[in-house]
């Protein structure tokens, strides 16, 4: 189906922005005026995807990983991060929201959430786009870290 393609393709993606970084390089928050790293984006994704997929698609009951601190989202908060183990988070994440696209049967399957009627359709066109955005500022936070550019 094109759309969970065009979702793993942003996801292969992201992986790339972060390949062959170290931990520090990772952690680094590459332009002056923002907070964003590469780990952190790679943690919100983990995020992003458990909390679709799981919390609302799957109806699943569940805390967030890294908790807000002071306002600020938990997976941005990455100077005591563990590199391996957030990259193996998302890298479950991802494998658990194809488990639960594939348990069902239309793009047009519906769940009821908060009020609102939500579809995997919806979801799906969503991540996309939610992967879209943040590989853009993957793409400046790598490309202020060590030059490198391209898809």
């Amino acid at each position: 189906m094109s759309l969970t393609s065009f979702l793993d393709y942003q996801r292969a993606t992201l992986a790339m922005k972060c390949q062959g970084l170290n931990a520090d390089q990772l952690k680094r928050r590459a332009v002056p005026t923002s907070s964003l790293t590469l780990l952190g984006l790679v943690r919100h994704a983990a995020e992003v995807e458990t909390s679709w997929f799981r919390f609302v698609l799957n109806q699943e009951q569940l805390k967030p990983r890294w908790p807000a601190v002071d306002g600020v989202y938990g997976e941005f908060l990455v100077s005591d991060a563990d590199v391996n183990e957030s990259f193996t988070l998302w890298r479950e994440a991802c494998e658990r929201s194809r488990a639960v696209t594939d348990s069902f049967e239309s793009l047009d399957d519906t769940v009821a959430f908060r009020g609102e009627v939500i579809s995997l359709r919806y979801v799906l066109t969503h991540m996309i786009e939610e992967y879209a955005r943040h590989n853009g500022h993957a793409d400046l936070l790598r490309e202020a870290i060590d030059g490198a550019v391209g898809e």
